[in-house]
């Protein structure tokens, strides 16, 4: 007994220096993480921040002025946790109504020289606030803009905007020859169908193939062997500049999955290939 109090004793006095220890590194992640004001991210009197997760967000007040925290439209809060609430008022509030509906902190001290945190929750993000009281200047508002958010709608607008462009020109509709069959195996990327209109083959595969990986095509000679043909990739189709009378996808090393596309002979026969 007399041997674990020796080593508590010991233990405990090695635990203030290891403490001291990482304090500097958590006030200079801090530092490092906090987002001051700027005039370039002023419109007209709100304070826009740019957001990213895990930042610390300055909010200046100033007792007898109140500041709005404004989230983003359509976004719900969840809960919100303040550091001190003895010495600050922390509500919130909406304006607006459907999508347009947008949720406001309102936040107020009760002296200058107070400093404290706020955790905001909401259905889609946390935010960290820094509050700040002042004697006399208070930032009106503070709102966010959304980069990651805006690039993702960006790239699903291009995507869309690239779905919905022709896939091939000056192709008469009239000449368009559809007897493909399709066998073989039965991956998530098989075609759902082969067509060509004499000059052109297109080969059209189910809207997974774009988050997936995509198979190469051989064309087959007469011979049964397998030869890598050039095509093009247009949304969902291959584009091929030559017909054939059979080819496949091959996708795999050991396990190969094999779809195989074959032109019907009366396709064959009808356009003399």
């Amino acid at each position: 007994m007399i041997r674990f109090l020796i080593l508590s004793t010991c233990l405990a006095g090695l635990a203030p220096p290891l403490f001291a220890q990482g304090l500097p590194a958590v006030a200079s992640a801090q530092k490092a993480a906090i987002r001051e004001p700027a005039t370039s991210g002023y419109v007209n009197a709100v304070q826009v921040y740019p957001f990213d997760d895990g930042m610390l967000y300055r909010l200046y007040t100033a007792p007898g002025r109140v500041s709005d925290i404004a989230l983003e439209p359509g976004e719900t809060l969840v809960s919100v946790a303040a550091g001190d609430t003895a010495r600050w008022t922390v509500g919130d509030t909406t304006s607006g109504s459907g999508e347009a509906r947008r949720t406001h902190l309102l936040v107020k001290p009760f002296a200058a020289g107070l400093s404290t945190n706020l955790v905001i929750a909401t259905n889609r993000r946390v935010y960290h606030v820094q509050l700040t009281s002042t004697a006399s200047t208070a930032m009106t508002s503070i709102g966010w803009r959304y980069p990651h958010d805006e690039l993702m709608a960006l790239v699903g607008r291009n995507a869309a905007g690239a779905a919905e462009r022709p896939v091939s020109t000056g192709v008469a509709i009239e000449n368009l020859d559809f007897a493909y069959a399709i066998s073989g195996d039965r991956p998530a990327w098989r075609p759902l169908r082969a067509f060509d209109d004499g000059r052109q083959t297109w080969i059209e595969f189910p809207a997974a193939i774009a988050s997936g990986e995509a198979p190469p095509l051989f064309v087959i000679g007469a011979k049964d062997e397998a030869e890598l043909v050039n095509y093009r990739v247009a949304g969902r189709y291959y584009v091929v500049d030559r017909l054939f009378a059979a080819a496949e996808l091959r996708l795999g090393q050991k396990k190969q999955q094999i779809v195989r596309i074959t032109r019907s002979n009366k396709a064959q026969r009808g356009k003399g290939k």
